[in-house]
């Protein structure tokens, strides 16, 4: 292998730091939108005493889990030839269901009934 191929390959390798960064702008996301959508809301009798518990929890982790798997679609997309524009796309679409679906599972029940 020759010295440009290395360089290439660690150049174009998955740094931890960015996917823990981009994990945590993902949980951030997720939890400034489940906020908008649980504050002010009218709570129901026969909903849980904490319900409010579930969905801060569960959507912040969707939401990492999305940024941090856009993330590494998104480098694994561009090193397999694809346009960068395509493969920002494609994880974003793939954030916003991951979203979308933590936001469903956690409001499950209460609000998303």
């Amino acid at each position: 292998m020759s010295k440009t191929n290395s360089n290439i390959s660690q150049a174009n390798s998955i740094k931890k730091a960015s996917v823990a960064k981009t994990a945590l702008l993902g949980a951030g996301i997720g939890l400034l939108l489940i906020l908008f959508f649980i504050t002010g809301a009218e709570t129901q009798p026969h909903w849980p005493e904490l319900w409010k518990i579930r969905p801060l929890i569960i959507t912040p982790l969707a939401g990492a889990l999305g940024g941090s798997l856009a993330y590494i679609a998104t480098k694994l997309l561009t090193r397999e030839g694809l346009n960068r524009i395509v493969a920002i796309i494609l994880s974003f679409i793939g954030f916003l269901i991951a979203l979308w679906l933590g936001i469903v599972l956690g409001l499950d029940g209460t609000l998303w009934d």
